[in-house]
């Protein structure tokens, strides 16, 4: 059963002898002996950083203006391709290829033949543009991430730039903020609640970018070592919940619901060998006893978070809900009627088809779901390949864990916070699909990469440094 698990994860695979007999791998290094003698390629790496750096300080400042967001990831893209045609092929580890990266083509590669079968081809191919560009992102991230430095440096920006986005989110619940649409059904006891949106133009979007800042903002107060870094940390992590909570998102509480269990049980798994017996036993259910208990308070003391949450479980007799739930419906018939490979890729493919399904009055951008999107877009075969994606992230991710715990690494801590993280907006991705903004998606693709950077070939003894040293 092992090996079979080994076989479906690519944890056995020799990725050396497939890249260096793939076709793909012929076009790397062609130009390696010009960048041997160009001056501006030395500092590869850097400028790399500094591309990647400006998506994530732009991204949250950008939401209305996402031509200018796309055109830095398209610069990223092309820088990607530019290290990569002139990578020294002489260097053992030149060609940083994961399992993660197999099932990333492999995804891309069905979203390639949906764009081909898709009745809107023009729509559908600049969905698999988008697509593309995110896709190689995340290769990018992958590559610089895998740098210490540079690791500690994109993690400490994004941890800063969302808590710039968090106080401004805070201000707005305290001094007031326009409420720019209809977010909670107007006639509920909360039809005036005022729920916070920052810069971001709405709540459910603010909650989908601060929500794995949240997870990494509480791993910091780990990681980070000095009492004055541990309390920006645990400062970010207040500012970033208090932000969370006034966003008012409930698909940010179910997603955030479930990452707080695996953060428990990933955080008792990495401390156990320096607990004592009895907390090994009782850790988990004191630290579970103690989230919901807090629940509990919150749920008795505020009216709106308590309206909050039981309109989850109010099914249609909540507009939001039976929004929802009309728009499911009607996806699911999509699907039906495209189980292959989908209508095609990208939002603009599935305004275009929708109309034909949608119930009366039922107007939607998208399907409301991640996993129900991306079954529409791509069909049955791309949403199983999506969850193979799925399955070796988070497995690489462990398999670095068990590696990195071995050795007292307190990289481990971040591997702990992004793949919480990822579940986290898997969980909100689940009822809504904020995850396909640029804001989120580029977050996701650079938490994916993060995960990435850590991989170690199989049967090989390099460590990676600690990036807190």
């Amino acid at each position: 059963m092992n090996l079979v698990w080994q076989r479906f994860t690519l944890s056995d695979l020799p990725l050396k002898d497939y890249v260096n007999g793939s076709y793909l791998h012929r076009f790397v290094g062609f130009l390696s002996p010009w960048r041997q003698t160009s001056w501006l390629l030395q500092w590869g790496d850097a400028i790399a950083t500094m591309l990647v750096s400006l998506v994530f300080v732009l991204a949250p400042f950008t939401v209305t203006k996402t031509t200018v967001l796309g055109l830095f990831i398209v610069a990223c893209s092309a820088f990607w391709l530019l290290l990569t045609v002139s990578d020294d092929t002489t260097d053992g580890n030149h060609h940083f290829v994961t399992p993660i990266h197999l099932l990333v083509l492999l995804y891309w590669g069905i979203c390639v033949i949906a764009t081909a079968a898709s009745e809107e081809k023009k729509a559908a191919l600049e969905g698999l543009i988008n697509f593309s560009l995110y896709f190689i992102l995340f290769a990018l991230c992958a590559r610089i991430l895998r740098s210490p430095s540079i690791r500690s440096w994109m993690l400490t920006l994004y941890l800063h730039i969302s808590l710039f986005v968090s106080i401004y989110a805070v201000r707005q619940k305290f001094f007031g903020a326009a409420q720019l649409a209809t977010w909670v059904d107007p006639e509920s006891p909360l039809s005036k609640n005022t729920r916070v949106y920052s810069y971001l133009g709405n709540p459910n979007l603010l909650a989908g970018y601060i929500l794995p800042a949240l997870i990494l903002s509480l791993v910091a107060i780990f990681a980070w070592r000095g009492l004055a870094p541990k309390a920006l940390a645990f400062t970010m992590f207040v500012v970033n919940a208090a932000c969370l909570r006034f966003a008012d998102s409930r698909g940010s509480y179910i997603g955030l619901a479930i990452a707080a269990v695996v953060l428990v049980l990933l955080l008792r798994y990495w401390y156990a060998s320096s607990l004592p017996l009895f907390w090994r036993r009782w850790l988990v259910p004191i630290i579970l006893g103690i989230f919901i208990a807090l629940f509990l308070v919150a749920f008795g003391a505020s009216e709106t978070f308590r309206l909050r949450i039981v309109s989850i479980f109010a099914g249609r007799e909540d507009s939001s809900n039976n929004f929802r739930i009309n728009v499911w419906t009607s996806a699911i018939k999509m699907i039906q009627h495209y189980p292959i490979f989908g209508i095609g890729p990208g939002h603009d493919t599935f305004n275009l088809v929708y109309p034909r399904y949608q119930a009366p009055k039922y107007t939607a951008l998208s399907a409301y779901s991640i996993f129900l999107e991306t079954a529409v877009e791509t069909g049955l075969i791309g949403l199983l390949s999506f969850l193979w994606l799925l399955i070796v992230i988070f497995n690489t991710g462990w398999q670095r864990l068990q590696q990195l715990r071995d050795i007292k690494s307190q990289d481990g801590l971040w591997l702990i916070g992004a793949i919480a993280a990822l579940v986290a907006m898997l969980g909100h991705g689940l009822v809504d699909t904020v995850w396909y903004r640029p804001v989120i998606n580029s977050v996701w693709w650079l938490i994916v990469g993060l995960i990435a950077s850590y991989y170690q070939l199989p049967n090989t003894s390099s460590q990676l440094s600690d990036s807190n040293k």
